[in-house]
């Protein structure tokens, strides 16, 4: 399941994951994307990621071409988790992410105010 945070504002985003994302809610994320940046040009994006979060193989193909096509519309991005893994997959990731001129940071969930901050700023 895929919620919109309430911090969400203007070009900044913010999605909490919680359980296995189905390919009809990724469309609808992707959706949600798409209406932003009609409006604007480039998105902040703060996902939060519960311990089960997960994606269905459809979902995530889908969501990493949207990605390509649009990496030039994300400024910034903040992964929340207390998961050792998406730590290190984001550490890994931020040094690509950058080549594209995306900032990305992981953020503890006990950190999730700093995130928000910081994706603001």
């Amino acid at each position: 399941m895929i919620n919109e945070l309430p911090e969400s504002e203007a070009n900044t985003l913010g999605f909490e994951i919680d359980g296995k994302v189905t390919e009809e809610q990724g469309q609808e994320l992707i959706a949600r994307f798409e209406q932003v940046l009609n409006e604007y040009e480039q998105l902040n994006i703060l996902i939060v990621l519960n311990e089960d979060a997960s994606w269905g193989v459809d979902a995530g193909f889908e969501d990493i071409k949207w990605v390509l096509r649009h990496m030039k519309s994300m400024r910034k991005i903040a992964i929340v988790s207390s998961s050792t893994a998406w730590k290190w997959l984001v550490s890994i990731d931020s040094f690509f992410a950058a080549l594209a001129g995306i900032q990305e940071k992981h953020f503890d969930h006990a950190e999730l105010a700093s995130a928000w901050q910081w994706l603001k700023s």
